[in-house]
């Protein structure tokens, strides 16, 4: 129990920001490009109670990914709308990705701070390791987070991207298959081998290049998290 505890407490505020920002982030630049949609529906704010899907934040602690509440988006309110909705699509992405390049730093900050004289002691072991492991899991959680939401399939934000960059025709059609898009990719992930053969290398190889000599730590990290 006190194990799971602390695992818990460790995934907890990485998930969070995560999955929060990412959403805010889209409200964001929807409110700069001329939609005010959430913000006047207050869901440009870190309150979680605003943000979170029961069933997306618990897949996060079960299966290592999950999801928001999406944040409504009026593409009729945007000054352009074809153009602005594939900014709006790329932040939340983006967003994730910068977190997972903040991750980094705070590992190598956090080994950095482990070599210097400042350093020892069973008590900065048992301070540092909690710290090591959130960073860790936030690199992994923001890279899949970023990576997983890039994939051209509505109603994933790359999906949104490719309709507006598709011609008329091509980008009606694809839009069409946004209310299946989810059960679609739920099908391609659970029911193929897309997700060993594909997603679960690129997501590897990309943390292991932003992580470098860290790497070894997300893997002792994802281990702990997921390995039973």
């Amino acid at each position: 129990m006190d194990t799971i505890l602390m695992k818990l407490s460790v995934m907890l505020v990485p998930a969070l920001l995560a999955i929060i920002l990412h959403e805010v982030a889209h409200g964001y630049v929807a409110d700069r490009l001329g939609d005010p949609t959430a913000r006047l529906l207050g869901r440009l704010n870190l309150n979680p109670l605003r943000h979170l899907d029961p069933i997306g934040t618990v897949a996060i602690f079960v299966f290592g990914f999950g999801w928001a509440r999406p944040v409504p988006v009026n593409a009729g309110n945007l000054r352009n709308p074809r153009r602005d909705m594939i900014w709006v699509s790329l932040a939340g992405p983006l967003t994730n990705l910068a977190l997972a390049g903040i991750s980094v730093l705070l590992l190598h900050g956090i080994s950095f701070f482990e070599t210097t004289s400042l350093a020892g002691g069973e008590l900065f072991v048992e301070t540092i390791r909690p710290l090591r492991i959130m960073a860790a899991f936030s690199l992994y959680i923001n890279v899949l987070l970023g990576i997983f939401n890039l994939l051209p399939i509505p109603p994933l934000d790359g999906g949104r991207v490719l309709t507006g960059i598709l011609p008329g025709k091509q980008a009606v059609w694809l839009s069409r298959l946004e209310p299946f898009g989810f059960v679609l990719l739920m099908l391609l992930i659970f029911f193929t081998d897309i997700w060993s053969r594909l997603l679960s290398p690129v997501i590897s190889l990309i943390i292991q290049r932003l992580a470098g000599g860290e790497y070894h730590y997300v893997e002792k990290a994802m281990s702990f998290l997921f390995g039973g």
